[in-house]
C-alpha cells in the first residue's frame, strides 16, 4: 500500500506515464479510495489487467513524488475510457482521478486533473465527463475549479452497500476541440 504518514512534495507531483511498474501502487490509491465510501460504486479495486484494458494508454498518468527515494512514490492517478463503441461518440470519455489520502488537499488532483486535460485535448477528444458522488464535496470543487460544469443529478442511480446513492454528472467540454 502506498499510503503512509508522508505528505505531498513540497515542489509539486511529477506528473508521468502511468506504466505497468505503477499497478500495485495505483490499485493500493485506488482502493484507499473505494475504502473512504464516497468515490464509486466499486467495492474492490479490479486486476491490473482488467484496469489496464479498461483505461485508454495514451492517457494514463500518475502523479509522483519526486522528493520520495527515487522520486517515484505515487501520490495519485488519472485515466480515461472510451463511453461507446459507437464513432459518434468517439471524442468523448470518462474520467477517474484518484489521490493518496495521504496526499490529499496539496493539488495533487489538480495537477493530474490539467495534465489530464492537457493530453485529452491534444488528442481531440471533444467532450470529458464523470459521475461524482455529492457527499465527495473535493471532487465536485476540483471539478468545477478545471472547467467542469454540473449536467444533473441522477437520483438513486445505483446501490453501494445497501444505499441507494445519487450521482452528480459533470463534463468539460473542450475549449480547443470544434
Amino acid at each position: 500500500m502506498t499510503t503512509g504518514p508522508s505528505v505531498a512534495p513540497a515542489t509539486g507531483p511529477r506528473i508521468a506515464a502511468m506504466r505497468p511498474e505503477h499497478a500495485e501502487a495505483v490499485l493500493a490509491v485506488f482502493q484507499a479510495g473505494i475504502d473512504a465510501g464516497d468515490a464509486t460504486f466499486e467495492t474492490t479495486a479490479p486486476t491490473w489487467e482488467s484496469f489496464d484494458a479498461a483505461k485508454l494508454p495514451e492517457h494514463r498518468l500518475v502523479a509522483l513524488d519526486p522528493d520520495a527515494p527515487g522520486g517515484d512514490r505515487v501520490l495519485g492517478w488519472a485515466a480515461v475510457a472510451r463511453v461507446s463503441a459507437r464513432d459518434a461518440y468517439a471524442g468523448v470519455v470518462e474520467h477517474s482521478v484518484y489521490v493518496d489520502p495521504a496526499a490529499q488537499g496539496r493539488g495533487v488532483g489538480r495537477a493530474l486533473l490539467d495534465a489530464l486535460l492537457a493530453s485529452t485535448d491534444a488528442a481531440g477528444i471533444w467532450t470529458v465527463q464523470s459521475g461524482i458522488f455529492p457527499e465527495n464535496t473535493a471532487s465536485l470543487a476540483l471539478h468545477r475549479r478545471a472547467g467542469f460544469r454540473v449536467v444533473g443529478t441522477r437520483q438513486r442511480i445505483g446501490r453501494l452497500h445497501g444505499r441507494w446513492r445519487d450521482v452528480v454528472m459533470v463534463e468539460r467540454r473542450s475549449p480547443v476541440v470544434d
